[in-house]
């Protein structure tokens, strides 16, 4: 693997085409790996539809589940408990039934603070990699999914704010969110998101016009920051495209 990669735009006619075309992009990273497989989760609304249809009969049925390992790119500093917990969600909607359980990896949140619990997140990751650096000829995840907030950040990443420019750590504490909810986060940095076979951002909604304007026009964000070392796409449907482009590039 060598440089990031620039983004390829994907273009789903809905947002259920576009959770359709995000499952087959999953079930071909997984196919494509005969060993251990590492799948880098995303919180928010944006995968909401994709878990619910690797959950359904359909993909369950086709999943290695003794061969993946789900992690999370970003956890709210919650309790496993609460509903605003990313992972927790993931869990309820498709991990639960069918992963074992030593194959899902929560960011824990019951640490004394952010920084704490990004240090033992790390920690496990270097364990599951073999080391405490990354190898670009080796990568860390077959597959990161990602998606954008409203003003470009992605995973806990956020625009102006110190923990997008780390490059040493692995995992960082984020002691506040640039948006709501607004309560302190983790997140994996931007060297270790980009250690991916391929990084997929979803993108769907009228109200995501805004920022992909913003970032197909070339606007230093977060989200434009974000780039695998292998493929990057961005898949995104028709109400999220700007008007100039509608249909498709």
């Amino acid at each position: 693997m060598t440089g990031a990669a620039q983004p390829k735009l994907i273009v789903a006619a809905d947002a259920e085409a576009l959770a359709q075309a995000a499952a087959e992009r999953v079930m071909a990273r997984i196919a494509a790996n005969p060993g251990r497989i590492a799948i880098c989760l995303t919180g928010g609304s944006s995968p909401k539809k994709l878990y619910q249809l690797l959950g359904s009969d359909a993909y369950r049925a086709k999943i290695p589940w003794q061969r993946v390992h789900w992690f999370i790119g970003d956890e709210r500093f919650v309790p496993e408990s609460d509903p605003l917990n990313n992972m927790a969600v993931a869990r309820a909607t498709f991990l639960d039934r069918d992963a074992p359980s030593g194959h899902v990896h929560p960011i824990p949140t019951t640490a004394d603070n952010p920084d704490r619990s990004a240090e033992a997140y790390a920690r496990e990751l270097q364990a599951f990699y073999g080391a405490e650096n990354l190898d670009p000829a080796r990568p860390l995840f077959d597959l990161v999914l990602m998606g954008v907030g409203p003003d470009g950040h992605t995973a806990s990443l956020f625009p102006g704010f110190p923990e997008i420019e780390e490059t040493e750590r692995w995992v960082v504490g984020v002691p506040k969110a640039n948006v709501a909810p607004f309560v302190p986060r983790v997140s994996l940095t931007l060297p270790v998101l980009a250690s991916c076979y391929e990084m997929l951002f979803e993108i769907a909604g009228h109200d995501k016009q805004p920022i992909l304007t913003r970032l197909l026009n070339g606007e230093t964000l977060p989200a434009l920051r974000a780039r695998s070392k292998g493929e990057t796409v961005w898949l995104v449907d028709q109400a999220a495209l700007p008007e100039g482009i509608r249909g498709g590039r």
